[in-house]
Parts: C-alpha cells; structure tokens; sequence
C-alpha cells in the first residue's frame, strides 16, 4: 500500500495513519494546486453502527517547503470536534440525511482550518461541517449533494473539503506480501514457478474500501515563495509536500472521554509513496515517522542499497541479471536518491526538473511552472507525461509500477549512460490501473470518487 498500516505503531492506530498524499496542479484549474492528504485506510463501508470519522485529539497537518530545506514554510493544520445531538441513541442516524443540519443526523463532525506561515497562525475558518459517512440509499440518499455542501471556498482563496471518499489507491496486496508475488509474472517466481504456468489475473485490494480525505485547493501564490517569475528552471517554482498526524504527549484512559495533556508529538507522516513501507526497515519505521524530512539523511543509506532490488533477482531468476550485476557491484543508486530525496536535477530529463537542492528529504515534489497535462499518462514522467510522478502525484499515477520500474534498474541511465536496464525493468508491474477503481474519480475538486455505502458493498444483486 502506499502508507495505509505501514509501521508497527500506526498500524494500531488507524485514525492517525497517514495513508496517502496527492499533489498536483488542479487541471481544471492550474492556477492552484491541489492537496489532498488521506487518513482511517481500509474502512468497511458497512461498518456502522459506530461509523468512522477523524480523530478529535488528533492533529492533522498539510506541510509544504518551499525553500530546500525540509523544513515547512507553510502549514494548513485541521483539528476536529464531533458532537452528539441525540445522547439516548445508539443510531448514527434515525432517519435520512438529506442536509449536513439535518436534525435525524446524531453523530456530526466540525472542523477549524489554521495556516502557519512566517511564524503567524491564521484561522481561516472554524466549525465546517464534514459529510456524514456514505451509510446507504435509505439513511444518505444523495451523498453527492453532501459532499458539495460539505466544499467551501474560503475568502482567502483556499477551497476545502474533509471527509469521507472512496480510496482511489490500487494494489494486488495479497499478491505482493505473499513473498513478492506479481501476479503477471507469478509464473517467473522463484517459488510460483512450481505452482503456476501461466500468468495471474490482478486483484484490487483496496477497492470498495473508503478512507477519509482532507483535500485542500490552494492559489499557487500562497505555497510558492516569492520570485521574479516562475519558469520551468527556476528553483522557485518547485515545492516540496508532506502530510502529518500529531497527538498529544499523555493520553488518560477515562471510562467517560479519554483525557489528553502535554505537548504533541508527531505519529504519522507521508511523502513519497511506499517510502516508509517499503524502504524504511521494520525496525526504524516508527522512528521515521515520528521525524521530519530534514532528518532524512539518516536513511539515505536505505535509498542507495535497497532491500527490494536485492530481493528482485532473487525471487526472479534469470530475469533481472542486469540488476543483479549492479547490485554485486555496490554502487550507491544516486536515481533513487535523486527521485525519493533530493528531486531531479536540470539535464537529466529534457525539460524537467524538480529539485529543491541538497537536502535530503522524503517529499512529493512538484514543480508547479509544468502545467496539467491534456493526456495523462499513469505512468507519469517514466511515461513521457512530466506532470505526473515522481513530479508530485496525481489521484490516478500508477505509483507501484512507477517505483517498482525505478528500483528494478530503469532510472539508472539517468545518472549511468552505460547501464542497459534488464527488459522486465519497464514491464514490471502488479497488473492494475485507475481502471480498476469501481468508484470513477472525478475531474473536479476533490477528485476521489463518492464513498461506497454500506448496504450496496457488496452489490445487493450480487
């Protein structure tokens, strides 16, 4: 997964797991960027009667550098209150849901939205309804006119929405934890060989699962730092974003509410994706998250020798020897570095770059001077399409399949003209696409398609 349940601790604490991060310029409107940080993986659509939502002692936070230095320049931070309005209930709701003050609605979440920035807090707003979950046809019979009454436009030109969406994530998880199985080449595995003669067909793990969305539309003025323009080239114009969830240093267990003091301290955060699930070893992967970006260095190590480009030619033999002479060879992979710390520098791609300089750190990175592409390529710069990953990350990039690609050797030209990546290198992927999201995204704020309800997952007539 990208970062849904990727550490020991936050897998125990679902509410504050960050589990994906978008970025990219709003293609229908390119004159911001969009923001979209996604918590509570995994969601049951069924799952009432205690249906899920935000934490209210958890701090959720959209952070963007804009100076190098892995550090935030700018800060949209959203904390939650959830009130009860009928306290003799145990319904979440005791009749449809037709309007976000609807008095059948029993369990109803708030929010204020504060942005830091040159060591100012700003309250931008306070107490916007979220949606209610997507329950059913019966309790929320028109979710998608809850969810445009739940999206405001700020008069500080922020547009904003949080609340429940349909995970637009795509991954063979049974698949690739079963010892590193890729369905379309379950046949080459070193193991599946003796079980499989032909190739498998992919399954989406993650689809009808719901998450919880915190989805920010930004002016570009207000997350890029001041500058005589914004070209390509120019350092300016690229941003670097992470996401986080803070809780509070000392937590009192209460039979009534929990009692929370002290200081917060960060549990969760997210760049790029897979980095911590899938770089980071098991034993420091708590650790990671509770650092910031400009802590990274520490990890660089992970970066240029990692563990799943040993474990490819391994658990394919014979299919990666290329990559299996590279790694003999031990030579630091400086195109991991580059795609997963520090961005990519100018002349190494014509017409791109995303670099914000010599700092280490795990961030999206986007460089906002290039515009939305009018023919998306999940595959995204590895594609041809320089507005797409590892140049931030759109709702629908192919991330597992991007970043498998880059590990297994098809970056390495980028800074070694003499290495020929294996021929599996760009064919390497689980099998899936946006295509295989049931809930279609949509191609306007906020993108990820209207959550699966309850009582049609699965489909009744199914």
């Amino acid at each position: 997964m990208s970062s849904h349940r990727e550490a020991p601790e936050i897998a125990k604490d679902p509410v504050a797991d960050s589990a994906d991060l978008y970025a990219f310029v709003s293609p229908d409107k390119p004159d911001t960027v969009t923001l979209i940080a996604n918590y509570v993986p995994l969601q049951l659509p069924s799952g009432g009667p205690n249906f899920f939502e935000f934490g209210d002692d958890v701090r959720y936070e959209i952070h963007i550098d804009n100076d190098g230095d892995g550090r935030p320049d700018v800060t949209y931070r959203f904390e939650f209150t959830t009130e009860i309005t009928n306290p003799n209930s145990f319904l979440y709701n005791t009749g449809p849901i037709d309007a976000l003050d609807s008095e059948t609605w029993n369990r109803r979440q708030f929010y204020s939205l504060t942005r830091i920035a040159d060591g100012r807090e700003q309250r931008l707003a306070k107490k916007l309804p979220c949606p209610p979950c997507n329950v059913g046809p019966l309790s929320t019979p028109n979710y998608a006119k809850l969810a445009r009454q739940a999206t405001f436009a700020l008069s500080t030109g922020e547009k904003v929405f949080a609340g429940q969406r349909a995970d637009g994530f795509f991954v063979d998880l049974g698949a690739i934890f079963d010892l590193g199985t890729l369905r379309p080449f379950q046949q080459l595995h070193v193991a599946g060989k003796k079980l499989f003669r032909d190739e498998g067909t992919p399954v989406n793990a993650t689809d009808r699962m719901n998450v919880h969305s915190i989805a920010l539309q930004v002016p570009l003025g207000r997350v890029r730092r001041k500058a005589n323009r914004y070209s390509v080239a120019d350092p300016a114009s690229t941003i670097g974003v992470w996401t986080s969830a803070s809780r509070q240093q000392v937590r009192v267990l209460d039979p009534g509410p929990d009692l929370a003091a002290g200081p917060f301290v960060q549990v969760s955060r997210l760049g790029n994706p897979l980095f911590n699930e899938v770089i980071v070893p098991m034993a420091q992967k708590d650790k990671w998250n509770s650092l910031p970006p400009s802590e990274d260095k520490r990890f660089v190590g992970f970066v240029e020798k990692p563990e799943l480009a040993g474990l490819l030619p391994a658990l394919y033999p014979g299919v990666f020897p290329n990559l299996d002479r590279l790694n003999k060879a031990g030579k630091p992979r400086a195109d991991l570095v580059a795609i997963l710390l520090t961005g990519v520098p100018a002349g190494l791609i014509d017409g791109f770059t995303n670099t914000t300089g010599d700092v280490q750190a795990d961030m999206l990175r986007l460089n906002t001077a290039i515009p939305p592409s009018r023919r998306p390529n999940r595959f995204g710069v590895l594609g041809g399409d320089l507005a797409g990953f590892p140049n931030g990350r759109r709702v629908d990039d192919d991330v597992v399949s991007i970043e498998l690609r880059a590990i297994a050797g098809l970056t390495v030209p980028l800074v070694d003209k003499t290495f020929r990546p294996d021929e599996a290198a760009a064919a390497l992927t689980p099998g899936l696409s946006a295509a295989d999201v049931t809930a279609p995204l949509l191609g306007h704020f906020p993108y990820l398609g209207t959550p699966y309800d309850g009582f049609n997952n699965p489909p009744a007539s199914s």
